[in-house]
């Protein structure tokens, strides 16, 4: 593999964010289900790292938490959080899950249960809502983030399939 190659491979992946990121930020947050805009960015995280591996995963998922830091002004949690968890992620998928929707699918349900949990454990200590509240906002979060995995998966499938020359290392 070429410097060129890895390069390139990258900034395709880069710009399939950009609609994944411009369908969460401009479209889906006006279009709410129970009062809640799902979560793709994660997604998208979570999505490479099943398709290229723990180490691209982490990287994918750096990158992607410093986006959805100042999108859902987190101050460093997702940075910290997307990183670990792409890693994982990309673990799981080497050795645990295939390379499909459905393990991408599994990935992203874990994923955003681990997402949401943080934020229900980190609102409930700092007193924000009672727990059932939380849960009540978490739950179809999630499910509503699901069900567009799909979308976000022919997305990064496509891009992963069409740069298969390129690996990290």
């Amino acid at each position: 593999m070429t410097r060129r190659d890895f390069f390139t491979k990258w900034f395709i992946y880069a710009l399939a964010l950009l609609p994944v990121w411009f369908l969460e930020v401009y479209v889906l947050s006006r279009l709410k289900f129970f009062g809640v805009s799902p979560m793709l960015l994660p997604v998208a995280a979570v999505t490479v790292a099943v398709l290229e591996g723990s180490v691209a995963g982490g990287a994918f998922g750096l990158a992607v938490g410093v986006i959805c830091d100042a999108v859902y002004h987190t101050n460093g949690a997702m940075t910290l959080g997307l990183t670990l968890l792409g890693a994982g992620t990309g673990i799981i998928a080497q050795y645990g899950v295939r390379q499909s929707l459905a393990g991408c699918l599994a990935c992203s349900a874990g994923a955003l249960v681990i997402i949401d949990l943080c934020r229900v454990v980190w609102r409930l200590a700092a007193g924000v809502a009672p727990l059932q509240v939380l849960l009540g906002v978490a739950l179809p979060e999630v499910l509503y983030s699901l069900v567009l995995v799909p979308l976000v998966y022919l997305v990064f499938r496509w891009v992963h399939n069409r740069t298969q020359f390129a690996t990290l290392f």
